[in-house]
């Protein structure tokens, strides 16, 4: 689940205002952002606890070259999960039924059908987008072509160049033979 979808899930429980359940989602975790950069612990009963560990500089290897670094103190967040959250997770104790308002499940049907579709699009969106990237492959060889056409025909004369030279080599080459021959007779 990302974060919109759990504000989708919330806003069921404020009966269908999803403006309201955004809010709601941001201030909480903007609370426990902020108090866990200052430091302070912030425990949620049942649920877990945040904290802010600092973690002391230590010497750590490199693992592409084995080369030893020195990494600096830094700090991180830590959560630690409840008791009531570790015993739901594992399904020794079930949670509750969850009771919405009416104005709750119809927007929580109003999303359904909006997700639903969502999906339904979604895949029929990537045929069209292959469909794109093959019509695209196929232009693009065709002018890369054009473009190697291009560059041969201008470095032709360049090839000329060398070939002069070669040239001169094969007559050097024939003047050597020809001085070995007058030697051998």
């Amino acid at each position: 689940m990302n974060k919109s979808q759990l504000i989708d899930t919330l806003a069921a429980r404020f009966d269908g205002n999803r403006k309201q359940a955004a809010h709601a989602l941001e201030s909480v975790l903007d609370t426990i952002t902020r108090e866990v950069a200052k430091g302070e612990k912030v425990a949620i009963t049942g649920f877990g606890s945040f904290e802010k560990r600092v973690r002391d500089a230590r010497w750590v290897r490199n693992p592409r070259t084995g080369e030893r670094i020195k990494a600096k103190k830094t700090a991180i967040p830590k959560f630690s999960a409840g008791a009531d959250l570790k015993a739901v997770v594992s399904g020794a104790k079930k949670l509750p039924r969850l009771t919405l308002t009416a104005a709750g499940a119809t927007a929580k049907k109003a999303t359904a059908k909006k997700t639903t579709t969502a999906k339904t699009a979604a895949k029929k969106a990537p045929a069209k987008k292959t469909a794109a990237k093959k019509t695209t492959a196929k232009k693009a060889p065709a002018a890369k072509k054009t473009a190697a056409k291009k560059t041969t025909a201008k470095k032709a004369p360049a090839k000329k160049a060398p070939a002069k030279k070669s040239a001169a080599k094969k007559t050097t080459a024939k003047k050597t033979t020809a001085r070995k021959t007058a030697k051998k007779a």
